[in-house]
C-alpha cells in the first residue's frame, strides 16, 4: 500500500526551491555568512516573517486544493498543515531551550551562534526529511505501528511530566564523552572553524562539539515530534512541509527567546500533556475519531495555557526568594 499524498511532483519541487531560496537569501543577502550578534529586533522580524509565510502557505494550499479536490478536502488539508505546524513549532521551542543550554555550557560567542544554528538547520532538514519518508513508508506498510507510536508518545509525555524540573547534565552526555575521548579538542573557539591544525595535528574546536550536540538533540526530539504529527495526518507532503516551516523558524525563535527560558518554566509541562493527548488520540483511532479542527484547538489551548500560566505564576525559586 502506497502512502496517499496531495503533493504532486511540481508542488514538491516548488517547495524545495522555496526553502533553498530562503536559505540563500539568509546567506547572501541578509548577512547569514557573517558572524554577528543577532538583535532582538532582527529575530522578531524573522519570527513574524516565518509565521506569516506558514499562514500564506496554508492559504495557498487551501486555494489550490479547493479547485482540484473540493472545499471539504481543501479545508481538512489546510487544518492538518496548521495543526502539524503548531505541534512541530511547540515541540521545537523545547528543543530550542536545549540549544540554549548547550551554547551556554560551551560559552559559545553570540556572534557565532547564528552560523552554528544555520548548519544545525541544514542538518535537521536532511535528517528529518529522511525520517519522515521512512516513517510514512513504514506506517503505510504496517498500520499497527501507529498504535506503537501512540503508546511511546504517552510514555514520553509521562516521563517528561515526571522529570520536567530536571536539567540534563552535559558532562554525562555519552556523545560528548566519546568525542572527548577520541578527538583532540581545543580549549577555545577559533572563529567559525570546526577544525584547526596545531603543531601538525588536527584538533576539533568547541564549535564542532556544539554542532554535534545540537544535531543529536534534534534527532532525539524528531523521534518524538515526527510520530506526533502522524496522529493528524500521514500525508508525506503535509508532514514534510509543516516540519520544515517549524525548523526554518526555529533559528529566529532561538535568538528571540534565548534569555527567556526560565520565564516559560511551565511550557515543558504543557508539551508533555500535548504528547499524552496525541498518543491517546493515536491509540484510540479505531474506536474514536477526533476532527482535526478539535485537535488544533486542543493543542493550541494547552500550549497557550502553559505559556500564560508561566507568565502569571513565577518559578518556585523566585517565590521562595520573595518569602
Amino acid at each position: 500500500m502506497q502512502p496517499i499524498s496531495i503533493g504532486e511532483p511540481w508542488m514538491w519541487v516548488a517547495f524545495i526551491v522555496f526553502v533553498v531560496a530562503m536559505l540563500a537569501l539568509d546567506l547572501f543577502v541578509f548577512g547569514g555568512r557573517k558572524a554577528h550578534r543577532v538583535s532582538s529586533r532582527e529575530a522578531t522580524c524573522w519570527v513574524i516573517a516565518w509565521c506569516a509565510l506558514a499562514l500564506v502557505f496554508a492559504g495557498l494550499l487551501r486555494w489550490y486544493l479547493n479547485d482540484e479536490l473540493g472545499p471539504e478536502i481543501a479545508q481538512r488539508k489546510m487544518l492538518e498543515f496548521l495543526t502539524g505546524y503548531l505541534i512541530e513549532q511547540s515541540l521545537s521551542i523545547d528543543n530550542m531551550f536545549v540549544f540554549v543550554m548547550i551554547s551556554g555550557y560551551f560559552a559559545a560567542p553570540p556572534e557565532l551562534q547564528r552560523r552554528m544554528l544555520l548548519y544545525g538547520v541544514l542538518g535537521a532538514i536532511v535528517m528529518r526529511g529522511a525520517m519522515i519518508f521512512a516513517g510514512v513508508w513504514l506506517v503505510s506498510q504496517f498500520a499497527w505501528l501507529l498504535y506503537v507510536f501512540g503508546v511511546l508518545l504517552i510514555i514520553t509525555g509521562i516521563k517528561m511530566l515526571a522529570f520536567a524540573h530536571q536539567r540534563p547534565d552535559l558532562e554525562k552526555n555519552p556523545i560528548l564523552r566519546w568525542i572527548r575521548g577520541h578527538l583532540r579538542v581545543t580549549g577555545e573557539f577559533h572563529g567559525e572553524r570546526f577544525f584547526v591544525v596545531q603543531d601538525g595535528r588536527l584538533w576539533a574546536t568547541p564549535l564542532f562539539l556544539v554542532l554535534v550536540l545540537i544535531e543529536a538533540s534534534d534527532l532525539m526530539f524528531a523521534i518524538d515530534s515526527i510520530p506526533a504529527i502522524f496522529a493528524i495526518t500521514t500525508d508525506p507532503f503535509i508532514v514534510f512541509t509543516s516540519n520544515i516551516f517549524a525548523i526554518m523558524g526555529l533559528r529566529a525563535l532561538y535568538f528571540l527567546l534565548a534569555d527567556m527560558a526560565d520565564r516559560f518554566h511551565l511550557l515543558k509541562y504543557g508539551l508533555a500533556i500535548v504528547l499524552v493527548f496525541i498518543g491517546t488520540k493515536m491509540t484510540l483511532m479505531p474506536w474514536f475519531h477526533l476532527p482535526v479542527e478539535w485537535s488544533l484547538a486542543i493543542v493550541g489551548g494547552i500550549i497557550l495555557t502553559s505559556v500564560l500560566l508561566s507568565l502569571i505564576l513565577p518559578p518556585k525559586e523566585d517565590r521562595m526568594r520573595s518569602l
